[in-house]
């Protein structure tokens, strides 16, 4: 294709006049930047440019324009293509920079500053590249992009991302930073000065301030519920962060006043006059008592009627209509107990109108009544409404939610024994039935007399371990035998226990966990002998059953500052296996620990323990022949033992306040215990092939799931590391005590 001449002599021409422009005697203008979106040293002068650039290439035009501005401008390789570019009139050298953003902008390309260069980029690659960032208000216009950073004063940032997400060009960004309130926004320089106008108009104080309103009949923990289901139009839940864009009603129950935050000043109105309608006198009768259910959202209503009845004891005017003074004792949890409150005094000791049922022919007097419904977890709560405010500040202060606590128990046993015996025995006989004449039963440990092998020996030979050495002889003519036995046994048995208990407990609440089993003790034995012509004996034989095994019982209470005051009873017990053949009953091994103790949330705290070593020394001879040297070894027999134990106790809790590190904890127990299935599974068989799998959980899927570290460690991790009481002698694998840290709570929620 050919261009025609005139064409390339206007362009010949313009170029030409653009040099000569810049670098004439005359110069460009002054300060022709001001207000653009390049800020550039330029030429003094007056002189004007005339454009007409037909389908240039952009790299061209570029150095044509570098020599205007007085600016070094940078083409990326990925930029290319032609542009026409021309004006009717002469223009001024910022005028005529704008219109070559503006072409650029149209190829879908943008100019960014960094530093002194002025850079052409693809327009997806100007947010990534930009280096101009500027606070504030937008002191610049044109096709450039930049970005800015806009603090809000009163809107919330979070908010205005979803109006403005719609104005920014699709290859640009508007993001918002929720702790300082800003945002950042990158985009063309024209369009960010019409985005700073709006955010101007809305970030504007609210309508409305907050207003109290004070109450005068009614309870405003009781109406605030409404007022803010009335004022929202059906039930519509307060806007996240408290925002403005919905009514806010709270309640004071310190001073009965209403906390109301409105959008505009018409809804505040329309609060105001609802809550005036609202708060009216009572209708019920004598000197405005009314009855009050309260339902109770935490706390247990059969205690909390305990704990108010103690708290404003009455006198008077009870369910018997009399002026006696009424109890404000506690009462059974199966029967609601009902308690009189008036303005007189209070009797300290408990009655029957404190612990009855309410009768049917009771009146109100001018106190009240508190009764729990604990089908329902309610109060039912008579009285007047000024007793009735103060009852319900009560109320709303102990019905909160407590926290709950992660108790996870840890009881490492390692153990060694070791035993050792050696002996030496001779006997001599006569006959052929093996009539003992002479001979040593040196018994020893486990080694039984010689004398039981002969009169037993199939039985008795049976129960002997170790290496054994018998030999006999028949001495004369046969009438006389001469026999002897030479044991040896050494014995070595390493143990290393490790149970690891863990449970929830409510706050103030005791908690128990066994793991072990009911084993029968006997008590007693008795023989009911019958009449003497039937000749029949009838044994009976009591027995109580006990838990043998493991125990724990713990009553938390969460102090302030993150630490945990912990009642702990821990107790380990086994049947003694030597004891199940005993006539006398069952012998157990017991330990146990009870203590109090306070730990901080997340720590592990060591409770106790026991480091045991014994050593036992026995030597069971024949006197004097077993005193002589190395012949008298022949005459005696020796048993050495020694058992170390190495126990200790250690204890961590975890306090959760939120659901959300219920649920991480739920899901970390879940997942452990589908893995030790997984692990569990039998292995794929032809014969066996009808049961290939064992049962496994399915996956759990919690809402608000977080990640909680350090709740659980693997015990059977081989790359754990190793406690130092492990004893001496540890071969193979066992189980080993792995380090325990806090985890990351969520932000609290209850108290």
């Amino acid at each position: 294709m050919k261009t025609h001449p005139l064409l390339n002599r206007s362009r010949a021409t313009a170029l030409v006049t653009a040099l000569a422009l810049a670098f004439g005697p005359g110069g460009l203008l002054p300060g022709f930047m001001a207000g653009s979106a390049v800020a550039a040293p330029v030429k003094k002068g007056g002189a004007t440019v005339t454009l007409n650039f037909v389908n240039a290439e952009i790299e061209g035009v570029a150095r044509a324009m570098a020599v205007i501005v007085d600016r070094q401008i940078l083409v990326d390789p990925r930029v290319k293509g032609a542009i026409t570019l021309y004006s009717d009139q002469p223009l001024t050298p910022r005028e005529a920079y704008l219109n070559f953003l503006a072409a650029l902008r149209g190829q879908g390309f943008s100019v960014v500053e960094v530093g002194n260069l002025l850079k052409i980029v693809p327009e997806s690659e100007a947010k990534l590249q930009t280096g101009t960032v500027e606070v504030g208000s937008v002191r610049r216009s044109g096709d450039q992009v930049l970005t800015q950073i806009f603090r809000l004063q009163f809107e919330s940032a979070a908010n205005l991302v979803t109006v403005l997400r719609p104005l920014i060009s699709p290859n640009n960004t508007v993001n918002a930073n929720a702790s300082t309130n800003t945002l950042v926004i990158t985009d063309y320089a024209d369009n960010l000065k019409r985005i700073g106008e709006m955010i101007s108009a809305l970030d504007v104080p609210s309508a409305t301030d907050m207003e109290a309103i004070p109450l005068q009949y009614a309870i405003a923990a009781d109406l605030a519920p409404m007022v803010q289901k009335l004022a929202d139009g059906g039930g519509s839940a307060p806007a996240s962060g408290g925002t403005p864009s919905t009514t806010l009603v709270m309640s004071d129950a310190r001073t009965n006043t209403l906390m109301v935050r409105a959008p505009n000043a018409a809804r505040m109105a329309l609060v105001r006059n609802l809550i005036q309608r609202l708060d009216r006198p009572g209708t019920a009768g004598l000197g405005g008592s009314g009855i009050h259910v309260v339902y109770l959202k935490n706390a247990d209503a059969v205690k909390l009627a305990q704990v108010l009845r103690a708290a404003f004891p009455g006198a008077g005017g009870a369910g018997s209509g009399s002026s006696g003074g009424a109890s404000g004792g506690s009462s059974p949890a199966a029967t609601p107990a009902v308690t009189s409150i008036s303005q007189g005094g209070a009797s300290g000791s408990a009655s029957p109108q404190a612990t009855a049922p309410v009768a049917a022919s009771a009146q109100p007097s001018t106190g009240g009544f508190i009764q729990a419904d604990p089908s329902t977890n309610s109060l039912v709560i008579t009285a007047t409404d000024a007793l009735y405010r103060q009852l319900r500040a009560v109320i709303d202060q102990l019905d909160g939610r407590r926290a709950q606590i992660y108790i996870e128990a840890m009881i490492v046993e390692v153990s060694e024994n070791k035993l050792a015996e050696a002996g030496f025995q001779w006997a001599g006989g006569t006959g052929d039935k093996n009539q003992i004449v002479a001979g040593t039963n040196l018994a020893q440990g486990s080694v039984p007399g010689l004398f039981s092998l002969i009169a037993a020996p199939k039985t008795a030979a049976a129960g002997v371990a170790g290496l054994n050495l018998a030999f006999g002889r028949k001495l004369g003519d046969g009438s006389y035998s001469l026999g002897a036995l030479a044991s040896f046994l050494e014995t070595n048995a390493d143990g290393n226990v490790l149970s690891k208990p863990n449970m929830i407990a409510l706050d103030n609440e005791e908690a128990k966990i066994v793991v072990g089993q009911n084993v029968p003790f006997v008590t007693g034995s008795f023989t009911n002998t019958g009449s003497s012509s039937a000749g029949s004996v009838n044994p009976f034989t009591t027995v109580e059953r006990k838990d043998v095994g493991l125990t724990l019982r713990v009553r938390p209470q969460v102090g302030e500052g993150g630490t945990v005051r912990l009642t702990v009873f821990q107790e380990n017990s086994s049947v003694d296996p030597a004891s199940k053949t005993a006539s006398n009953g069952l012998t157990t091994n017991k330990s146990s620990i009870e203590t109090t103790v306070v730990i901080d949330d997340g720590a592990t705290l060591v409770l106790g323990g026991l480091l045991k070593d014994e050593f036992n020394n026995g030597n069971t001879q024949v006197p004097l022949l077993g005193d002589i040297p190395v012949v008298g070894n022949l005459f005696k027999s020796r048993s050495r033992s020694r058992s170390k134990t190495n126990l200790m106790v250690f204890l961590r809790p975890v306090v959760i306040r939120s659901p959300d590190v219920s649920n991480a904890l739920t899901l970390d127990r879940y997942e452990f215990m589908r893995q030790k299935q997984a692990e569990g599974q039998p292995e794929s068989s032809i014969v066996l092939n009808k049961v290939n799998a064992a049962p496994q959980l399915d996956p759990l899927k919690l809402s608000n799931q977080l990640t909680m570290p350090s709740v659980r460690q693997p015990l059977d991790d081989p790359n754990a590391p190793q406690p130092n009481v492990v004893m001496p002698g540890d071969s193979g694998y066992a189980p080993r005590l792995t380090p325990q840290t806090a985890p990351q709570t969520a932000p609290q929620t209850a108290r």
